[in-house]
């Protein structure tokens, strides 16, 4: 049986995107679903199977916890836009799902100085529309009878617009919408971009394929500060590698949100409960001093982390968690914004190129307001409907930080 010959790359585009997990199609996405753009969107994606993505490897969670206006502002629109993802996403008559839980994150405090800051925090999330409670140690005890909380001040907490999904789902459905809209993919890895004067002129690939293009988006995730390089970019991304651990508990831990205890180590739950119990993930980001890159030995995952730093504080804080089952464990890449880590957004360098970069574990739920902004800024020239400025790359140049005091 003869095989069907391969379908050509394509070799002109008005506009190539490097990446195409849930930030690169989810610009594909807006892009294309804009009546004011007319062109031909091309997204290069190294890995077909997306094995190594953060968009599939990742917790899935969304939150309005920050200290920050914009990224308050990024992810209620991101809630907005998963809560109708259905009807937005639908190709012809199939409407994807991603099981969206709106279980809530709570952060908890127990030094005065922690109070402090979720009391001022709180004030900025609810003043720009979040639904997010702010309660003392009474209150954490009637809302998680389960908790431990004699030494807390004060926890916050999203009773909605805050929870969980299905990564790998939203990455498949901006896909398939923004191939049903005609974007092409292409399976290959960017080698290099050509660039004449202040404008990059066409997308080299490591087999050699040339594609010529009127404008590219960074949005290579942990490889962006390659790709932003060879645009005469340095951008402080660096990918980082974090573990993600399951276990399962039959001890009694209703309606638990997603907790970052106060060492800030997080839990969540998984699934619905079983034969053995609520299965749980969790995980945490490793001090300086021991903080792992993303490379070749990605698979490999360091179980003495969680036994020694995640378990026991996670016991100490629920002690249902004393007696568990772990379960399995994975690594992914995080790309990392050492400066401040938040994303870099917008038009920089030439004037064609566009980064999406340094998400520092924010991708997913920030994919939908970026891959509008990054649209409209390309179709339009500006961002119409949020102003996503305050992560744009003049702050790198400056070295002015966008401080965010709630990482996890």
């Amino acid at each position: 049986m003869s095989q069907a010959p391969a379908v050509p790359s394509p070799s002109t585009a008005d506009i190539v995107i490097v990446g195409g997990a849930a930030m690169g199609s989810s610009v594909a996405y807006h892009l294309l679903s804009d009546p004011a753009f007319t062109g031909r969107v091309v997204v290069v994606e190294k890995d077909a199977t997306y094995a190594r993505s953060a968009s599939a490897l990742s917790a899935a969670s969304i939150r309005q916890q920050y200290s920050s206006a914009i990224n308050i502002r990024i992810s209620l629109f991101g809630i907005a836009f998963l809560r109708s993802i259905g009807e937005r996403l639908a190709v012809g008559g199939d409407q994807p799902r991603i099981d969206l839980n709106e279980g809530g994150y709570l952060y908890l405090a127990a030094s005065q100085e922690g109070a402090k800051t979720l009391t001022r925090n709180h004030a900025l999330q609810t003043a720009e529309g979040a639904d997010i409670l702010l309660l003392d140690r009474d209150g954490l005890k009637g809302q998680f009878p389960w908790l431990a909380s004699d030494d807390l001040l004060v926890g916050t907490w999203g009773r909605s617009g805050e929870g969980w999904f299905d990564g790998w789902g939203l990455l498949q459905a901006f896909r398939k919408k923004a191939r049903a809209l005609g974007a092409d993919y292409v399976t290959g890895e960017v080698a290099d971009l050509e660039r004449e004067g202040d404008r990059i002129t066409a997308v080299r690939l490591r087999d050699g394929t040339r594609i010529a293009c009127g404008a590219v988006v960074n949005c290579a995730g942990s490889d962006g500060r390659r790709i932003a390089a060879s645009a005469g970019l340095d951008i402080p991304v660096f990918p980082k590698k974090r573990y993600v651990f399951s276990f399962t508990c039959k001890g009694p831990v209703m309606n638990c949100p997603l907790m970052i205890d106060t060492k800030g180590v997080y839990v969540r739950p998984e699934g619905h409960p079983g034969a053995d119990g609520q299965m749980f993930i969790c995980g945490a980001s490793p001090g300086p001093e021991n903080d792992p890159d993303w490379g070749d030995d990605a698979e490999d995952v360091d179980w003495s982390f969680f036994e020694e730093t995640i378990w026991p504080a996670l016991a100490a804080r629920v002690p249902a968690f004393e007696a568990i089952r772990p379960g399995r464990a994975w690594a992914g890449p995080y790309d990392m914004n050492l400066l401040d880590h938040n994303a870099i957004v917008g038009r920089a360098g030439p004037q064609n190129f566009y980064l999406a970069n340094g998400f520092s574990g924010h991708g997913l739920q920030q994919s939908p307001a970026v891959g509008r902004g990054i649209a409209e800024e390309i179709v339009h020239g500006r961002f119409v409907t949020l102003d996503l400025s305050a992560l744009g790359y003049e702050r790198i140049l400056a070295g002015r930080p966008l401080r965010e005091e709630n990482v996890i």
